[in-house]
């Protein structure tokens, strides 16, 4: 529902786990394979002269400075200009108010219900169930309207069905109260936290 890049995310997620696991393996043969440590030494060699000779053939006229540190510096710039963008997007899409009429009343106005109300309500509604093992409520504009989100997490042997079913009626008597219709996507999940809790049992 909301405009987050999940897909860029999982791309640069995996790029970031590759680039870590591979900085491992190599740590660990340089660590126990002596001639991995014979290779290093000698390759780092290499390639610090060559950057060193790169840096020697960029100085300017007659200074010991060379322009790439001017490159270098502007292009960490960038990156963290593409940083900054990239958090900016996550979570994008959020709404701060669930309803918004006009009342045409002795003092007109625009009346709105903020998305926290509805957030905490059905939040309070769903927490202590022995049935979940976690819920979230969240407010998302879609398409300038907004809509709600409601993410269940039950627990084992639970029937989805049932559960969609029961937060629906909850759902009908938050429009009740609010007065209005309001769209709502319910997602009834699955993860290791439902795998391994367990109902509470009453004697």
């Amino acid at each position: 529902m909301n405009s987050t890049p999940a897909l860029l995310n999982r791309i640069l997620l995996t790029v970031l786990g590759l680039i870590l696991l591979a900085t491992g393996v190599l740590l660990v043969l340089l660590a126990t394979v002596p001639a991995m440590g014979s290779w290093w030494h000698s390759w780092s060699a290499g390639v610090w002269g060559g950057i060193n000779r790169l840096f020697d053939a960029t100085r300017f006229p007659g200074r010991p400075e060379s322009w790439l540190w001017i490159v270098v510096a502007l292009a960490l710039l960038a990156l963290m200009g593409l940083m900054v963008a990239w958090i900016a997007q996550q979570g994008k899409g959020r709404s701060n108010f669930l309803a918004a009429e006009y009342d045409p009343g002795n003092t007109p106005g625009d009346v709105q219900i903020g998305g926290g109300v509805a957030e905490q309500a059905l939040r309070h509604a769903l927490e202590g169930r022995p049935d979940l093992a976690g819920a979230t409520v969240t407010t998302y504009g879609v398409k300038g309207s907004p809509a709600l989100k409601v993410r269940l997490l039950p627990r084992q042997g639970v029937a989805p069905h049932l559960l969609a079913a029961e937060v629906s009626g909850l759902l009908d008597a938050l429009e009740a109260v609010v007065g209005k219709q309001i769209p709502v996507l319910i997602h009834i999940g699955a993860g290791a936290r439902t795998r391994f809790s367990r109902a509470e049992r009453v004697r």
